[in-house]
């Protein structure tokens, strides 16, 4: 099974990326940069113990701040 993750900057605090897998609602984190948000939120996981996704499409999205 392939997951999607979301990875975009907080429109509200500029320099901070957040990654989070809309299939797993508590797998979401925070990073100073793309790659850093990603690899906390699957740390995050394995923390949790949930199995961690084999395949990963990650997509980074613009978010508007409006």
């Amino acid at each position: 099974m392939t997951y999607t993750a979301l990875v975009y900057e907080d429109p509200e605090t500029p320099g901070t990326w957040i990654a989070e897998f809309p299939a797993i609602p508590e797998a979401h984190s925070f990073g100073r940069s793309p790659e850093e948000a990603l690899e906390l939120v699957l740390a995050h996981l394995k923390e949790m113990g949930r199995p961690l996704p084999q395949d990963v499409r990650t997509v980074q999205v613009g978010v508007d701040a409006a």
